[in-house]
């Protein structure tokens, strides 16, 4: 193992511009995805906060007694998809329609808003189909007159959700195709200029695994260098946004170890592909 790391620094000192140049790409190409991987994050982390708005509603009849209503609330907290439930009182109602839109105050002054059962979901229950699950199940109670949750608005939230996992995903494959064919290109480059060694080795009876060690290892380093780059470009660049443009969030330190880990995957597997395919001709 450390012959194969060896030869492997030796072919960064044989071919500098080469290697630099190598590393620069896959930097580039990780960076392209962890900028849209920035991007997801915090988009995911508005809609998680958007999300936690999602709330029923049920408008409790005029005239219906406290021992239903509590009765009706006891039940609906059992209900596995919900995190909390409480009654609102037509003055509670009104009270909190004064404070939170006071510039509309004059409209509330002789109106009075009806009670209502407020319901609001676990996380991972707030998907369209679980919502609906639960405002129909608070149909079955003959004292709620209507009920109101936003169907279309809670729609848009879930595919705006699924299309940016989608879009994130997609993207991830696609950054990672490109790097493993460009490391797969350099490191093919450098099988065929060390071809005349290369037939020596095999002559005095070098293995294929032997040959093969330190290609994968100049991969694994050029993966593990480039995603090193990428990670300081993402960092500047998000202190950049942060300062001048919006507030942003950036990546954990488990995101940020695992894009390195990834920078060195592609790097291994761009070798291994291109040696596998490349000492055949050799």
């Amino acid at each position: 193992m450390n012959l194969a790391v060896r030869e492997a620094l030796r072919a960064f000192q044989r071919a500098p511009m080469l290697s630099l140049l190598s590393i620069t790409t896959i930097a580039f190409s990780l960076f392209a995805f962890g900028l849209f991987g920035l991007v997801y994050l915090n988009l995911r982390d508005a809609l998680a906060q958007v999300e936690e708005r999602v709330e029923i509603r049920g408008f409790v009849a005029e005239g219906t007694s406290a021992e239903a209503t509590s009765a009706a609330v006891g039940d609906i907290a059992a209900f596995p998809e919900v995190a909390s439930v409480r009654y609102v009182s037509d003055v509670q109602a009104l009270e909190r329609a004064r404070r939170e839109l006071g510039e509309f105050e004059d409209v509330f002054e002789a109106g009075i808003l009806p009670a209502s059962i407020e319901v609001r979901l676990r996380e991972g229950q707030r998907d369209p189909e679980s919502v609906r699950s639960v405002a129909r199940r608070l149909e079955f109670y003959d004292f709620i007159d209507d009920i109101r949750y936003g169907e279309e608005w809670v729609e848009k939230l879930y595919k705006i959700r699924n299309i940016a996992t989608a879009v994130g995903l997609s993207l991830g494959v696609i950054f990672a195709i490109v790097a493993i064919i460009i490391i797969g290109s350099t490191i093919r480059m450098a099988v065929l200029a060390r071809s005349r060694e290369i037939h020596i080795m095999r002559l005095v009876g070098a293995t294929n695994g032997f040959i093969r060690a330190p290609f994968l290892v100049e991969g694994f380093l050029k993966g593990v260098l480039g995603g090193l780059l990428a990670l300081v470009l993402t960092y500047f660049t998000f202190e950049f946004v942060g300062q001048y443009v919006v507030e942003a969030t950036y990546f954990g330190s488990g995101l940020a170890v695992l894009g390195v880990l990834a920078g060195a995957l592609i790097g291994l597997l761009g070798s291994a592909v291109s040696v596998g395919r490349h000492l055949r001709r050799v």
